[in-house]
């Protein structure tokens, strides 16, 4: 089992950065997929980003967050990380860090789909305010 737990949420001005953080629990992380979702009040649960297993080498962010925030992890500290930069009133939302089982060492199909994945932490509120 892994346990998710994200930090950095906070209140931000447009045009701002902020840095959110995901420590995750179990020894096996680094086999794990992880992504970073976010909910914004009367919305569907939508994709922001995900890097994969093991070395990290494939990631993938919504097109609405490319070019704007990175997603990295560090096995040997069990954490993985969004930098967002450049932040929008419609980047508010509670965001959401979660761990995916895969056999591949690269992105599989669903990397995008919150079903597909297996854990998730009690997410962060971010709010960008105009």
């Amino acid at each position: 089992q892994v346990q998710l737990v994200e930090s950095g949420g906070g209140l931000v001005q447009v045009g701002g950065s902020l840095r959110l953080s995901c420590a995750a629990s179990g020894r096996t992380f680094r086999s794990y997929h992880m992504g970073w979702f976010r909910q914004a009040p009367g919305k569907e649960r939508e994709f922001v980003a995900a890097v994969a297993s093991w070395s990290g080498l494939s990631t993938h962010y919504a097109d609405s967050v490319k070019g704007r925030f990175t997603i990295s992890r560090d096995n040997a500290k069990n954490t993985v990380t969004l930098q967002m930069n450049s932040l929008k009133p419609e980047d508010t939302a509670v965001y959401y860090c979660a761990a995916k089982r895969s056999l591949s060492l690269s992105l599989d199909s669903g990397y995008d789909v919150p079903t597909d994945y297996d854990y998730w932490g009690q997410g962060t509120q971010v709010t960008v305010s105009s």
